[in-house]
Formats: structure tokens, C-alpha cells, sequence
């Protein structure tokens, strides 16, 4: 009868280096009872040590502990930040209202924008569904500033007279500070856009009439004229002609002839 078979004695384990530098522990490498090895043992020295070898440790000096020779070429390159909500948008008008500055400026296109911005056109319309849209947007920063600014007016002017000046000069005050803005409001860079950009325009000119008109009806009746609507109505479309003139002209003229010059000598000449 023979012996019952004997599976061959494991090897000795045997200690191997991940690196000749002694300071890093070692795993240990078994062989099984068919001779193949079994692998490194999952001990939490191996794992340590095979992260130090390859580079890969999760736990790393920060930047100001390592000198300036070991920061890594990309560390003093700068770093390009995102813009906030709401931010791109206000860049995208300012740099259309800042190229519209521009005398003789052609219609601007989105691809020229988008150039201006150093971004793509695809950028631009994440923000804004059309150029149109764009332009409205100017619009409606000038709504907002110049109406902001006659309610203040009438609230704090007591003077119906001097209610219908103040409004004539903020509109040409405004203007003249904003060249781009001017060549929206007198039309010549909405004339190849879309008609309702013109039509919103034509109403923001109606609803400053109608604002002089109120004024200079007040003036009418402190005056006893024996007709002040007529007359506010006449005196209100001249001033709101005599402003919409200047700022064509401001544009025109490549914004040299400024709409604000020799206006407190037309104004007096138009309130008698």
C-alpha cells in the first residue's frame, strides 16, 4: 500500500523591494501549494509602498511646501476664471455698445462680436437667443436710465417749466456720454435689424413727448393761457424734434458736433 500523496511545502516567503531605498516597507510574496505565487499580500505597508513607487500617494505636500524648482511648469500659469452668472451677458453689451462707439462703423455682426469677446459665436447665443435680443437689451438699458432720471425730476422739481428743460437735457446729456448708445436711440444701428427694434425706439420717444407734454401743460396753465393743451402739445413735439435732431447729428457727424451745445439759448427761444 503507498503513502497517501503529499502536496509540495510551501516556499520561504520572500521579502521584496519596491525601490533599493530601504526606508520604504516591503510586501511579502507567498507561492502556493502548486508552486505558483499567490501575489503580494493586501497589507497596508504594500499599498503605501506601491503608492510612493509609482507616484500616486492620495496625500500630497501642498504647493507652498515644495520649493520653487520642484512646482510643476503649469503652476504659474494664470488661471482663467469663469465669469459669474449674469456677468457674460453684461460683457457681451458693453463690448456691442463699445463697438457701436466706433464712427463709421458698419453693421456689426455676430462673428465680429464674437471676435471682440475672444469667444465663440455659440458663446453668444447661450446668453441671447438673436442679435435682436442683444439690442433690445441696450434698449432697455436706455429706458430704464433715462426714465430713472426723469421721475426723479419731476419728483424733486416743483416747476413745470423747469420739469420740460431738465428732461430736454438729461436725454441729451445721456447721449452725449453714450455715443453707442445714441446711434440705437436715433435708429442708424438698428436699420438693418429687426422693425420692432425701431418701432420700441419710436415708442420710447413718444412716452418722452407725452412726459413734456404733461410738464409744459402745467407751465401753460400756470401762465393763464387760454389753450394749454394745444399749446403743451406743440411745445412738447417741437423739444422732442429738437433732441432726436441733435442726436442724429452727434451720430452723424462721427460724435464731434456734441448735442448739448448753445441748449440753454434754444431752449429759452423755444419756451417763449
Amino acid at each position: 500500500m503507498q503513502p497517501p500523496a503529499q502536496h509540495p511545502e510551501p516556499r520561504a516567503c520572500v521579502s521584496v523591494y519596491l525601490q533599493e531605498d530601504r526606508r520604504f516597507p516591503y510586501a511579502r510574496m507567498t507561492t502556493a501549494p502548486s508552486g505558483r505565487p499567490r501575489g503580494i499580500l493586501p497589507t497596508t505597508p504594500t499599498r503605501r509602498a506601491r503608492s510612493a513607487y509609482t507616484g500616486l500617494s492620495r496625500t500630497r505636500p501642498p504647493m507652498s511646501a515644495l520649493p520653487e524648482d520642484a512646482l510643476p511648469p503649469e503652476a504659474d500659469a494664470p488661471v482663467r476664471k469663469r465669469p459669474k452668472p449674469g456677468e457674460r451677458r453684461v460683457q457681451i453689451l458693453q463690448t456691442l455698445a463699445g463697438m457701436l462707439e466706433q464712427p463709421g462703423a458698419e453693421r456689426i455682426t455676430t462673428a465680429a462680436l464674437a471676435a471682440k469677446l475672444d469667444v465663440s459665436e455659440a458663446a453668444l447665443y447661450r446668453h441671447f437667443a438673436s442679435k435682436a435680443q442683444m439690442f433690445e437689451g441696450l434698449i432697455e438699458f436706455i429706458e430704464t436710465s433715462v426714465f430713472t432720471l426723469i421721475n426723479q425730476i419731476t419728483e424733486r422739481e416743483p416747476s413745470p417749466a423747469a420739469q420740460a428743460q431738465k428732461i430736454t437735457a438729461v436725454l441729451l446729456q445721456f447721449g452725449e456720454k453714450n455715443p453707442g448708445m445714441t446711434r440705437v436711440m436715433v435708429g442708424d444701428a438698428l436699420v438693418f435689424e429687426h422693425e420692432r427694434l425701431i418701432a420700441r425706439m419710436n415708442q420710447f420717444f413718444d412716452r418722452v413727448e407725452s412726459q413734456l407734454r404733461q410738464c409744459l401743460r402745467g407751465a401753460a396753465e400756470a401762465a393763464a393761457s387760454p389753450t394749454p393743451t394745444v399749446d403743451a402739445q406743440a411745445l412738447a413735439s417741437a423739444i422732442t424734434s429738437l433732441v432726436v435732431g441733435r442726436l442724429q447729428r452727434y451720430a452723424r457727424s462721427g460724435f464731434k458736433r456734441l448735442p448739448t451745445e448753445h441748449l440753454d439759448l434754444a431752449l429759452s427761444r423755444l419756451a417763449h
